[in-house]
């Protein structure tokens, strides 16, 4: 890599004063990766009243914190976040910088890319240094079936990282590190403005221990309300697989795969899921995956536990039964 640049970055993620964990996990990855390049770990922080979580950035392995502190950065303003982002990269130039494949990121790393110019590899499941000292960008492509090995030719290396995909850095209390404070200075008009801000539900199936998933088994939408149903009943989340997300049946929060979630719960359910490539790629670290399937030759067969060969319909039906004869004390049939 040029002399010029120098570092592993990662962006830190915060919300409502609260650092988003893939922020951990890129550092653990980027200080494994600035280990074996001989260089410094950078982290570029920015938003308002977050000097405070600086230290937290240099406790879990970053050398350097650079951040912009600035009312102007209260919301997501995207425009003026990328500014931020970019005064930070430009003044510490860094041979590559991570962001999480979230929402966030996924919409700040594009525009800041675009406007430097360089490379951006997304929703990476991998990260290594290989012989050359390049830093290479593992990927999913063609729907999972491979994985591709990208290794970008500019600077800096631009990569998203899957969310629970890396090991978090561990907290060293007796690590000590240093903060460089950039100004925002003059933004300008951003074309963004909050007109008004709603509720939604919100749905952080990554995070789930428990998961019960539904795909193109369902037949139509409004059955997915027995599946909430026994959702609600043993305390999980509802996860879906790509073709009921495209169809509008459900939000993309709860998509499960390539293009949608990485989870890893303890039990993973799965009605009428055949195992795409592209789904299993989200799902194939859970605890234990349990799968209920017409079709005993489906492929999620290979990545389950246990597999119940039976439609959907008279499955969760049965479940709900039983299920609620315990709650009540009562011996199950």
């Amino acid at each position: 890599m040029s002399q010029e640049y120098s570092g592993i970055m990662i962006y830190a993620e915060v919300h409502d004063g609260v650092i988003h964990p893939v922020t951990f996990e890129l550092l653990g990855k980027a200080r494994e990766l600035a280990e074996k390049k001989g260089t410094k770990v950078l982290a570029s922080i920015a938003g308002y009243k977050v000097k405070e979580l600086a230290q937290e950035l240099i406790l879990r392995g970053a050398d350097i914190v650079y951040l912009v502190d600035d009312e102007r950065l209260k919301s997501l303003d995207v425009m003026a976040h990328r500014d931020a982002v970019l005064k930070i990269i430009q003044k510490a130039m860094p041979e590559a910088v991570l962001f999480g494949a979230t929402n966030t990121g996924r919409t700040l790393a594009p525009r800041i890319s675009s406007y430097l110019r360089t490379g951006l590899t997304a929703d990476c499941t991998d990260l290594f240094i290989d012989e050359k000292g390049n830093l290479v960008q593992v990927r999913p492509a063609f729907s999972g079936n491979i994985f591709a090995h990208i290794v970008t030719k500019t600077r800096p290396v631009m990569s998203t990282v899957r969310y629970r995909t890396f090991k978090p850095a561990e907290r060293d209390p007796g690590r000590k590190g240093e903060v460089i404070e950039l100004e925002l200075g003059n933004l300008g008009e951003t074309g963004y403005r909050v007109l008004r801000k709603m509720e939604r539900e919100k749905v952080n199936i990554s995070e789930a221990e428990v998961i019960v998933a539904v795909g193109r088994g369902l037949k139509k939408k409004e059955d997915l309300q027995i599946v909430k149903e026994l959702a609600s009943l043993i305390g999980a989340t509802i996860g879906a697989s790509r073709p009921l997300v495209d169809d509008d049946w459900i939000s993309r929060d709860h998509q499960v795969g390539f293009s949608g979630n990485i989870v890893k719960p303890k039990i993973y359910i799965a009605f009428g899921i055949s195992g795409s490539p592209q789904h299993v790629v989200g799902m194939k670290d859970s605890g234990t995956v349990i799968s209920i399937n017409i079709d005993q030759n489906a492929p999620i067969g290979e990545y389950s536990d246990y597999l119940i060969v039976g439609d959907l319909y008279e499955v969760i039906p049965k479940l709900i039964e039983q299920i609620k004869k315990i709650k009540e004390g009562n011996s199950p049939s």
